[in-house]
């Protein structure tokens, strides 16, 4: 005691709740990071692609070349409030279909989800959107042609302000 009152510092000394309380408190950090990105990961989870993959799969060869006999491109573009999806044979004519359809969203979350009412203006399908955010966006499309060919495909664009 009477080192201490002659000005001299006391040094600190490690004890084992002090390391008890690191550990406890590096450990607690770490779990509770795990634990808020695995809710934003479920959270912003937008879903799946397919009800039964294996199913799906049976279905895939024919699936695909029933849309690759089509022959057709398809380009989208996003500007101002308007979306357009131009779809071109191998001709580069334009395509009317019998109908489509389809999902304007973010890749990793479905809060900016909408789904358009296209109208064919001659050339491309035109439909509001209101204005995207700037970013990364995908279209999943989903067409019918004039024969009965299905034609899926998820087109991804960026849009830039």
């Amino acid at each position: 005691m009477a080192e201490e009152k002659s000005g001299e510092k006391k040094e600190f000394e490690l004890k084992g709740k002090h390391v008890l309380a690191m550990m406890v408190g590096a450990f607690g950090l770490i779990i509770g990071v795990n634990i808020f990105m695995a809710v934003s990961a479920v959270r912003t989870f937008p879903g799946l692609e397919v009800k039964n993959s294996y199913v799906a799969s049976q279905h895939f060869d024919t699936d695909k070349a029933e849309q690759l006999a089509l022959g057709w491109t398809v380009e989208t573009k996003a500007e101002g409030d308007i979306f357009r999806v131009a779809i071109t044979d191998e001709t580069g004519a334009p395509v009317e279909v019998e109908s489509i359809s389809g999902t304007i969203g973010r890749p990793t979350s479905v809060v900016d989800d909408q789904t358009p009412e296209f109208v064919f203006d001659g050339k491309a399908y035109v439909a509001e959107t209101g204005k995207l955010e700037e970013g990364n966006w995908n279209y999943r499309m989903v067409a019918t042609a004039k024969d009965g060919s299905h034609f899926k495909q998820r087109i991804v664009f960026y849009v830039k302000h």
